[in-house]
């Protein structure tokens, strides 16, 4: 088997892997969506909040999905401590389409439980989705 045929690319939007979780991989749920352990964890505990209705942004959401997202990123953060977790704080939130590094075209909302020392300098948080902005001095405002 030569190498090209060996590293088939796996394609994680064909089909989509989020629009049928295992039963035993759903953490919690409600109407619209379900709580699913992430399957390459930022840190321990990192869960994803993913619609039953496949969209692609969080700007395609619903009124009513909306706040059905936000009642499960609470329970998550429950199921997160009942998991024996105990995070210092949490990083939610999702990659809008492609330039905002969206790889699965699904919708999923992101809660990542962090931890005092999980990295050398935490504070601007998400803007490190661009690194060299990401520092800010407070004293230059």
């Amino acid at each position: 088997m030569t190498e090209s045929t060996n590293t088939k690319k796996f394609d994680l939007n064909n089909p989509c892997i989020f629009c049928h979780p295992k039963k035993e991989e759903i953490l919690g749920e409600n109407e619209y969506a379900q709580i699913v352990a992430d399957n390459s964890p930022v840190s321990n505990g990192h869960c994803l909040i993913i619609p039953r209705r496949h969209i692609k942004t969080l700007f395609e959401a619903t009124k009513e999905e909306n706040q059905a997202f936000f009642e499960l990123i609470q329970e998550a953060r429950t199921i997160i401590q009942k998991q024996g977790y105990k995070p210092d704080g949490y990083n939610i939130g999702s990659n809008n389409d492609l330039a905002a590094g969206q790889s699965v075209f699904h919708l999923h909302i992101h809660v990542i439980p962090r931890y005092i020392g999980d990295i050398e300098q935490p504070k601007g948080g998400i803007r490190h989705v661009i690194p060299e902005k990401a520092s800010y001095d407070t004293k230059d405002r």
